[in-house]
C-alpha cells in the first residue's frame, strides 16, 4: 500500500493498484477482480495451461506484488490471464496450492512438485532401515523418522547423527562388521563400544532413538477423516484431511484409501498438533 501527502498536508493511502502500469496483454478486467481475502491465484498461458499458481491471505496485494517484480519479468511475460480461487482462511489456501500445483506441475514453481520417490528412517528391528512410502503407509506407522526424497539423503542424516551422538556405525548400519570386531567409529573414539559388548544394545538403542527423536513423524492422530474449519468475510469451508492427505472441500466417493503427501503433513502437523485449527471429526 502506497502513501502520499495531499495538498493539505494528510497522510493518504492508496489502492496499490494505482501504482503501477499493468503489462498490456494482461486484462485488466481480471486484476480488477481480485479480492483482498484468502486464496490461491493462477498465471495462465496463451493456452489457458497454469504456468505459476501462489496463494496467499490477501490475493489482491499478492498478484499485484508480482506485477511489480522485475525479477519475474519472465513469468508476466507468460501470462495472458490471472484466474482466483478464495478459501475460507490461510489453511485452506496452503492445502489448495499444493493441491493444484502437483495436478498442474508448472513451469515457474520449483517448489510442492510432486516427489517421485518419499522415505523415511524406521526404528524397531535389530538396526535402522529406510523405508519407502511406496511400501509403508506413512501416515498409520509409527517410528518413522525424518522425510527424505532419496534414501542417499536419510543414510547421510543417519551418518552425521551418528558422528555428532558418538553411535556405533556397525549398530546402526553404516558399517558392516564381525561380532566383537570395533568399528572404525570405536578405533578412533568416537563409539562407545556396541559393537564390542562394551556398550548393551538396549542403551545404544534408546540413545539412537533420542538423537532421531526431533525428527519423529506424527502417526496420523485421528481415526478416520476430519474437516478444518475456516471462516472470511462471509465464506465458511470445510477443508477435509485424512492420513495427512488433502481431500477438497467435498467428500470424494469410491476412492481409494487416502495416502501420506509430505506436503499436507508441513502444513498440518504443527497447528494440528496445537490445537490452533477448529475441526470437526467425520464419520
Amino acid at each position: 500500500m502506497h502513501t502520499h501527502v495531499n495538498s493539505v498536508g494528510l497522510l493518504v493511502c492508496s489502492d496499490p493498484a494505482l501504482n503501477y502500469s499493468t503489462p498490456s496483454h494482461i486484462p485488466r478486467a481480471c486484476l480488477d477482480a481480485l479480492p483482498q481475502q484468502p486464496g490461491v491465484y493462477l498465471f495462465r498461458d496463451e493456452a489457458g495451461v497454469p504456468v505459476y499458481i501462489g496463494k496467499s491471505v490477501n490475493i489482491r496485494q499478492r498478484v499485484l506484488s508480482h506485477l511489480r517484480t522485475p525479477e519475474e519479468a519472465q513469468l508476466l511475460a507468460r501470462t495472458r490471464h490471472i484466474d482466483h480461487e478464495r478459501t475460507g482462511g490461510e489453511i485452506g489456501a496452503l492445502l489448495r496450492e499444493a493441491q493444484l500445483i502437483k495436478a498442474h506441475q508448472p513451469v515457474f514453481n520449483s517448489k510442492l512438485r510432486r516427489i517421485r520417490e518419499m522415505c523415511s528412517i524406521r526404528l524397531g528391528g535389530a538396526l535402522p532401515e529406510v523405508v519407502f512410502a511406496k511400501d509403508v503407509d506413512f501416515g498409520r506407522t509409527d517410528n518413522l523418522f525424518g522425510l527424505f526424497q532419496t534414501p542417499q539423503a536419510a543414510r547421510e542424516t543417519l551418518r552425521v547423527m551418528a558422528q555428532e551422538a558418538g553411535l556405533c556405525s556397525v549398530m546402526t548400519g553404516l558399517e558392516k562388521g564381525a561380532p566383537g570386531r570395533p568399528c572404525f567409529a570405536r578405533q578412533i573414539r568416537r563409539c562407545q563400544g556396541a559393537c564390542t559388548g562394551e556398550e548393551s544394545a538396549a542403551d545404544h538403542a534408546a540413545r539412537v532413538r533420542a538423537a532421531l527423536a526431533p525428527l519423529r513423524v506424527t502417526p496420523w492422530p485421528y481415526p478416520g477423516p476430519i474437516a478444518i474449519v475456516e471462516r472470511s468475510d462471509g465464506l465458511r469451508q470445510r477443508q477435509l484431511v485424512d492420513n495427512w492427505s488433502y481431500l477438497g472441500t467435498r467428500r470424494p466417493r469410491g476412492k481409494a484409501p487416502a495416502r501420506f503427501d509430505v506436503d499436507v503433513y508441513r502444513i498440518l502437523v504443527k497447528p494440528l498438533l496445537a490445537g490452533a485449527l477448529a475441526i470437526e471429526q467425520l464419520a
